[in-house]
């Protein structure tokens, strides 16, 4: 049994205004203006139609994850991006027997391999991963890294493309190259040492053609190049670190996580099965994951659950509303 359409579209609305409500205060809301001038409709709501619109059964690729302190050290990740990362893994996995396979700088793969098994996922080598997608057995997602240097990019970026041959490339929360070719912090401070040029490898999926979603909350990440003059514009040291890769669909939120959980929740509402929503439960224990993993609130420079300077409650609370946004389409 199919939704009604137009429940669908009040529901995409609501959860576009609950993640673009900028509690923080970075400007997201005039970011979100402009991408939904460009989208013509809800943002969220384009995220999870792009997303359910690959085949079942297809690999896709994510990639989230920032070595956010990376002049002190390579290891240091913060805590937006992965969880949020791990729900939309999970929702397709669950809901659709997608193949994820998730990209990042090869020191912080043991802590993403931490927080999708905390969100139930198995993480596989490609192969065994495969095998549990096609007969259903598990939720599964492998992982890869991907080099940090320049000139090797391009040339791995296609091999990696003509081997996987994903359906769609989703990035949440993952930092591009700025138009002088700088990877800018929110602060304006060069951390790409020791960074994947994944962007390249987004660059590349948009040049073939292969469908991309990517959702952001600051400006400096990949995705926000289809709105950089919103960027310039509206956030602070915008001129300076809005990232120049594009996505054909982009979701601006006031914390990454938030999108990532809004487009699962649209996802969700359009398979009519609770199953693939997070919930107040599961966020807790992601969150509290990132702590045992060392993840950084990279606003406040400490370990801690509280994810973009929000104390975990309002994290917990806010999948708690988007659970109720959704629930019409459920009963």
């Amino acid at each position: 049994m199919t939704v009604d359409r137009k429940v669908l579209e009040s529901i995409d609305e609501r959860l576009d205004k609950l993640v673009s409500l900028d509690i923080g205060g970075r400007g997201v809301e005039h970011l979100y203006v402009a991408a939904r001038a460009r989208q013509g409709g809800s943002l969220v709501g384009a995220a999870a139609d792009a997303l359910l619109g690959v085949p079942d059964g297809a690999t896709v690729f994510v990639t989230t994850g920032s070595v956010s302190r990376a002049w002190i050290s390579t290891e240091i990740g913060e805590n937006d991006g992965p969880a949020g990362a791990a729900i939309v893994i999970r929702a397709l996995s669950i809901g659709k027997r997608v193949h994820c396979v998730l990209l990042a700088e090869e020191t912080l793969l043991p802590g993403m391999k931490a927080i999708l098994t905390s969100a139930g996922v198995t993480v596989l080598p490609f192969k065994q991963a495969q095998i549990a997608c096609k007969d259903g057995s598990l939720a599964v997602c492998s992982l890869l890294p991907f080099t940090t240097k320049d000139e090797d990019a391009k040339a791995e970026a296609k091999a990696l493309l003509a081997s996987y041959k994903p359906s769609l490339f989703f990035s949440t929360e993952r930092v591009g190259r700025a138009r002088d070719g700088v990877y800018y912090s929110m602060r304006a401070i060069d951390y790409g040492m020791g960074r994947a040029r994944i962007d390249v490898l987004f660059d590349e999926a948009l040049a073939q053609g292969i469908p991309t979603v990517a959702v952001g909350d600051g400006g400096n990440e990949i995705g926000m190049g289809a709105i950089t003059q919103a960027v310039a514009d509206h956030v602070k040291f915008g001129a300076t670190i809005a990232a120049v890769t594009p996505a054909d669909v982009l979701v601006t939120a006031a914390c990454s996580n938030w999108g990532c959980n809004a487009i699962a929740a649209a996802i969700a509402a359009r398979r009519k099965n609770a199953r693939l929503l997070n919930t107040p439960e599961l966020e807790r224990q992601l969150l509290m994951r990132g702590v045992d993993i060392g993840l950084i609130n990279s606003v406040q420079n400490v370990v801690d659950a509280n994810v973009d300077g929000m104390h975990l409650d309002t994290h917990i609370a806010f999948t708690e509303m988007l659970r109720a946004v959704v629930k019409p389409a459920l009963n």
